[in-house]
């Protein structure tokens, strides 16, 4: 009996996984960033130097910000190769330029170089990932972090629907620093207007997020209010104290990073994830893939992977990557709008840190997560 509930499990992530698979297309740029707080994410998994991580890829930032640990192994896996394409691309530039120049030739700061600047490193680029870039030259000049369609979602937001609720000066006064009071009474005052409720909720809502912001294919799990939930949602990071240097909260509402850079590539990061980029391996294919090819690891970054999954299929994964978590190994991931826990599931063998989920998560600058989740194998 055991072994046919099995057999149907793995039936039935093999029929969601072709789904997706056959549904979404996996041919674009999805995301040029990670929308995902890297420094809560490296404090939660408290990696051990040379400890194996696993990691799913999306963007690579955090995988990259993992890097700091110095684990002597840590596989990125990505079941979207154009992702991984963008990852490889991230990990050259480590490779061979500087921080300046990095920065630069992702598109963090103006340029007229990143042609020749690409020229310098595409030798170095696996040939299927040499490829795509030289076919896609107009995302390298116009600067990669840019090019993905969750960005692209946010700057038309930027462009054509914030102009219509606030001014370029309100926008300003947003992220300037203020007091707690000062930040809370500001959004009350001068940023939830009526306007500000109405265009929110419509661009923002399942249909339009669906459409041009993720793939419907990923909102199939959220029965809340998507528009509904992201308002809330967006409404505590914009009286937040902490609104003026939230990097995620500047990106979607002025479609560019000013004067900020993401975690793994502040100044001080950049030498120490350069001197251990070689324990960066990028897979194509599913977290239980890399389990299979590269056995147990002691830290898990799972994103929010299991945001798209049915219960059943859900069930069959997390049984997998508990499988695969090493003895008081520790993941961390993040639920969107739909609820999961994998030690709701297998409480025998997972324990939910739930303090320290919590107390972490109230530091998080991700602009959607509901909650982050940190487990700890027994």
């Amino acid at each position: 009996m055991a072994v046919r509930v099995k057999l149907k499990l793995l039936a039935n992530r093999y029929n969601m996984a072709q789904q997706i698979t056959d549904t979404v297309n996996f041919k674009i740029l999805r995301y040029a960033n990670c929308w995902e707080d890297a420094g809560i994410l490296c404090e939660a998994l408290e990696v051990k130097q040379g400890s194996k991580i696993l990691s799913i890829a999306s963007a690579g930032d955090n995988s990259l910000s993992l890097l700091l640990k110095q684990p002597k192994l840590l596989v990125a896996v990505d079941v979207n190769e154009v992702q991984l394409f963008l990852l490889e691309l991230k990990k050259v530039c480590f490779e061979c330029f500087s921080h300046p120049e990095t920065v630069e030739f992702l598109g963090f700061t103006p340029s007229t170089r990143r042609k020749a600047l690409f020229n310098q490193i595409k030798s170095k680029l696996q040939p299927k990932t040499l490829e795509y870039w030289e076919s896609h030259a107009d995302q390298i000049e116009s600067g990669v972090i840019h090019q993905g369609k969750f960005e692209k979602y946010f700057a038309f937001f930027c462009r054509w629907i914030l102009p219509f609720i606030h001014s370029k000066r309100t926008i300003e006064e947003l992220f300037e620093r203020k007091s707690e009071k000062e930040q809370k009474t500001f959004y009350q005052q001068k940023w939830n207007t009526w306007r500000w409720r109405l265009l929110f909720k419509v661009f923002f809502s399942k249909r339009v997020m669906g459409k041009y912001g993720r793939d419907p294919e990923f909102l199939k799990q959220v029965k809340v209010n998507v528009s509904d939930y992201i308002y809330k949602r967006a409404e505590l990071q914009l009286k937040d104290v902490n609104a003026f240097d939230n990097i995620i909260l500047r990106y979607n509402l002025t479609a560019g990073f000013d004067n900020l850079l993401p975690h793994y590539l502040w100044p001080q990061h950049y030498e120490s994830i350069k001197q251990n980029i070689g324990a960066l391996v990028v897979m194509r294919g599913y977290a239980e893939d890399a389990i299979q090819q590269h056995g147990s690891f002691d830290a898990m970054n799972l994103s929010n992977i299991f945001e798209y999954l049915d219960p059943q299929t859900f069930t069959a994964v997390a049984e997998k990557l508990v499988q695969g978590l090493s003895p008081e190994g520790k993941m961390a991931y993040w639920n969107l709008m739909v609820p999961r826990r994998i030690s709701e599931l297998f409480p025998r063998e997972l324990h939910w840190n739930k303090e320290q989920s919590e107390r972490l998560g109230e530091r998080d600058m991700g602009f959607f997560y509901n909650r982050f989740v940190i487990e700890t194998k027994k």
